[in-house]
C-alpha cells in the first residue's frame, strides 16, 4: 500500500493541474496549473527511478553488490526542471505583454477585445 503513495500523489497533482488549466480564466492561474502538471510529471519520473536502499549514482566507489538508483531518470528530471523554468518565464512574459496590450489577463476579456 505504501509503495503507491508517490503514484497517488502524481495522480492528485495531475488532476489539480489539469482542472486548473481547464476551469480557470486568469492566465497566471492557468500557468500555475501547467507548472503543477509539470511537477506531477517530474514526481512520476523520480518515482519510477527510485530503488529501495539504492545509492546515488555519483558515488563511484560503491561497494560491490550495492544497487544504485537510475541515473537516467534523474538526469531527465533535472533537464525537465530547467526546461520548465524557462517555459514558465516565457509564459509569464506572454502574460505581461497581454496585460500591457489589453489591460487584463482574464481570457474571456481578452477574447472580447479581439472581436
Amino acid at each position: 500500500m505504501f509503495f503507491n503513495i508517490p503514484y497517488i500523489a502524481v495522480v492528485v497533482l495531475a488532476l489539480i493541474g489539469l482542472a486548473t488549466v481547464l476551469f480557470k480564466r486568469n492566465l497566471i492561474k492557468i500557468f500555475l496549473g501547467i507548472v503543477i502538471l509539470e511537477s506531477a510529471v517530474n514526481l512520476f519520473l523520480i518515482a519510477l527511478g527510485y530503488r529501495e536502499g539504492g545509492i546515488a549514482p555519483i558515488y563511484t566507489n560503491a561497494p560491490a553488490g550495492e544497487e544504485m538508483v537510475f541515473s537516467t531518470v534523474q538526469a531527465l528530471t533535472l533537464t525537465s526542471i530547467v526546461i520548465g523554468v524557462a517555459t514558465t518565464a516565457v509564459m509569464l512574459t506572454f502574460a505581461m505583454v497581454l496585460w500591457k496590450k489589453y489591460g487584463s489577463i482574464e481570457t474571456n476579456k481578452i477574447r472580447r477585445l479581439k472581436e
